[in-house]
């Protein structure tokens, strides 16, 4: 019987699983929760390690006898270590603001559709390339973790590069799985700053006698090595506070076209390419619902989606990815002000403000859905909803409306049992990804929405594509 311990960290909240295999089932509860709750220092927004890494030996109490633990975050961001091995300064978080104008700059010094060729990461300033160039402590760090990576090494001293973390960066080729030298060249980072590339599911230390795992270290690719039931024909969605949205590929899709849609191709744990889009996620309920809160006006996630249904439907739309909306603070008046701005009906009302979110969500995933089957020819015939978003009913079904395809909601535990899962391939326990998927897919309870088709969302779909050609 094999005992794992899995860390998942959201940019809002980190969790730990404890999971038992027995008798070819796995059982497991969460036994600690903690906010993540990003520092303001100077100006700029960073991430608590110290508080972090005070949850992870909490935990680590807390799970008693375990045989191994590992860690999974959220992509792009990472820490600069000294000679010595410290922290230079707690890791910037992706939303922390000095990157702006970095895509100018990088611009000037390696074409973008170059780029884009050589990498296969939809260019965003968040990426962990353009972090690096407007990172002035760069260059006296000795080495550089990704997020996960960091919290295996403070508790196992041995510094690694776990591959699908690292494709999250626009530094990795994802054709041969080695970092970039044209890039790296091109914008003068030392390829030496980077700790040995190392694959999912592999142990790469201990801490007072608990294996440490590298399992995907990209919550993501957790939430995919999880996807039960997969066919040729089924798309994922990765919904929590980014909605990731995509397929899996023998090869990476690398064509202009696809640069252009602005489409990614990341590492999965079972060696395929992942290929997707980046679309903000239920981040814009949970940041509309702490921006009512600092007004005096509290609301659960429950009572966000009654008031949601009870709104009119189609009266108004966002580009979830809109610039405008990206930053935190107020989010209830940039959506005001965005709908104005595109000349549509103004929300008022809380339910007004959310149904718009909701809405914009599902149309902009069929629009995601469209350009991956505009690039790689694939006719989708099912969506698996995977993770937090599970557990949103509401948004489910808008988004088997949307796509007009059944949505296969589950597990809503989907990256936390991805890393279950690969942690207990690395200890023998699991022979594949696609064996502990088959567990999974015996083991967890899924819930199906089929479509309850209008002509009221090939309406709003045609005013939602007019809005974002006509802000772009």
């Amino acid at each position: 019987m094999a005992k794992v311990l899995a860390f998942d960290f959201g940019a809002s909240s980190g969790r730990a699983i404890k999971a038992e295999l027995d008798g070819g089932k796995i059982t497991y509860k969460e036994i600690h929760r903690f906010e993540n709750i990003p520092l303001e220092i100077d100006g700029h927004i960073h991430h608590n390690v110290e508080m972090i890494f005070r949850e992870v030996k909490t935990a680590i109490q807390k799970a008693g006898d375990i045989d191994s633990l590992a860690f999974d975050t959220w992509g792009v961001d990472y820490a600069l270590l000294d000679k010595d091995g410290a922290l230079i300064n707690p890791p910037y978080h992706y939303r922390d603001e000095r990157t702006s104008g970095a895509l100018e700059k990088a611009k000037k010094l390696l074409d973008f559709g170059r780029l884009y060729e050589l990498t296969g990461n939809q260019i965003m300033s968040i990426n962990t390339l353009f972090q690096l160039i407007s990172d002035g402590k760069l260059a006296n760090a000795e080495r550089l973790l990704f997020m996960p990576d960091l919290f295996s090494y403070l508790l196992c001293g041995n510094p690694v590069c776990e591959k699908t973390i690292a494709s999250t960066s626009q530094l990795l080729n994802p054709k041969t799985g080695d970092f970039c030298s044209e890039v790296l060249n091109a914008f003068g980072i030392n390829g030496g700053v980077f700790a040995p590339l190392t694959e999912s599911a592999s142990v790469i230390g201990e801490y007072n006698g608990i294996k440490v795992v590298a399992v995907a270290g990209h919550d993501t690719q957790c939430a995919v090595a999880a996807m039960p039931g997969v066919s040729e024909n089924a798309a994922f969605l990765s919904c929590g506070t980014w909605s990731l949205i995509g397929c899996e590929l023998d090869e990476p899709v690398l064509t202009e076209q696809s640069n252009s849609l602005e489409l990614s191709n990341e590492l999965g744990a079972n060696g395929k390419i992942n290929y997707l889009k980046n679309i903000s996620g239920l981040w814009l309920i949970q940041e509309t619902k702490r921006d009512y809160k600092n007004r005096g006006e509290s609301y659960t996630y429950n009572e966000l989606e009654q008031l949601a249904r009870q709104s009119r439907p189609f009266k108004c739309f966002i580009d979830p990815d809109s610039p405008s909306l990206s930053a935190h603070g107020n989010l209830p008046d940039k959506i005001r002000a965005y709908c104005k701005d595109t000349k549509q009906y103004v929300p008022e009302t809380v339910g007004e403000i959310v149904r718009c979110i909701y809405e914009s969500l599902a149309l902009k995933y069929r629009l995601a859905l469209e350009q991956i089957s505009l690039c790689t020819g694939k006719e989708f015939e099912a969506l698996h909803l995977l993770g937090g978003g599970t557990k949103d009913g509401f948004l489910c079904q808008m988004t088997a409306d949307s796509l007009n395809i059944p949505v296969i909601a589950g597990p809503v535990e989907a990256t936390a049992l991805g890393n279950i899962m690969l942690q207990l391939i690395a200890l023998g326990e699991l022979d594949s990804v696609e064996s502990g998927r088959k567990l999974i897919a015996d083991s967890e309870e899924l819930k199906e929405y089929l479509p309850n088709r209008s002509e009221e969302w090939d309406k709003a779909y045609q005013k939602f594509k007019k809005i974002i050609q006509e802000e772009k």
